[in-house]
């Protein structure tokens, strides 16, 4: 593909944004039917990091973070940075420096298949980050790549605008023309589970309520009281 950058790209609704935001990961991924989960290596440099907004995608060469600086321009408040690479690297790509330029940009969080430095001052930022790696090896600045075009980063398709959500659960991106539907399905997961919890609490088992003694039945599981000697129910 020849290298390029797309100046301007739709973004999903904020409200969507947030309310997928205080969802969760964990919830997201279920409401939209157990897709658009990244890979889960890529963890979040420091345990409390929370981020959810709309992707600004990096396509790099391994070691090689021009197309980061080129992508920094095109950022708008909210924004998550995702930044994969044409071929396996975990190479520091990401830095304090990048960091306080993307913030000034209005970037909520970065997500990258590669690997990051300077991870005490990022976290001293309160910067959200997933990243394959932690590494002090740096990078050039040499090599054309592409900004908001789809990638595919850990695994996961992602297009510009697509939003994505990241907590200590990893990260899940929801396309963006669903993102309003998923953020509705989510809360309904929500109140659904909330109802299940009470059940939960007065001592109600989900062996029963969720009919999973029948489910055992079906599979052949038997009920035994005791085991002999020779292993065989009694």
């Amino acid at each position: 593909m020849t290298p390029t950058i797309v100046r301007h790209i739709k973004r999903a609704d904020g409200d969507a944004i947030h309310a997928l935001g205080d969802l969760g990961v964990a919830t997201v991924h279920e409401a939209q039917g157990r897709t658009g989960l990244m890979r889960p290596y890529l963890r979040p440099i420091y345990a409390a990091a929370r981020a959810a907004g709309s992707a600004v995608t990096v396509a790099c060469q391994p070691g090689d973070n021009l197309m980061i600086h080129a992508a920094l321009e095109l950022c708008e408040n909210g924004d998550v940075l995702v930044v994969t690479t044409t071929s396996e690297s975990t190479d520091g790509m990401f830095g304090e420096l990048l960091a306080v330029s993307a913030r000034a940009r209005g970037v909520v969080g970065l997500v990258i298949d590669a690997g990051v430095r300077d991870v005490a001052d990022l976290t001293a930022m309160i910067f959200p980050v997933w990243a394959k790696a932690i590494s002090a090896q740096g990078t050039v600045k040499a090599t054309p790549g592409s900004v908001n075009v789809p990638v595919v980063c850990a695994g996961a398709l992602v297009r510009p605008g697509d939003v994505i959500v990241g907590d200590a659960d990893g990260v899940v991106i929801v396309p963006r023309a669903s993102a309003a539907d998923v953020a509705r399905l989510g809360a309904d997961r929500v109140a659904k589970e909330q109802k299940t919890r009470e059940r939960l609490r007065r001592g109600e088992l989900g062996l029963d309520f969720y009919g999973f003694r029948a489910r055992l039945a079906e599979l052949g599981v038997r009920y035994v009281d005791e085991i002999d000697e020779e292993g065989a129910g009694g």
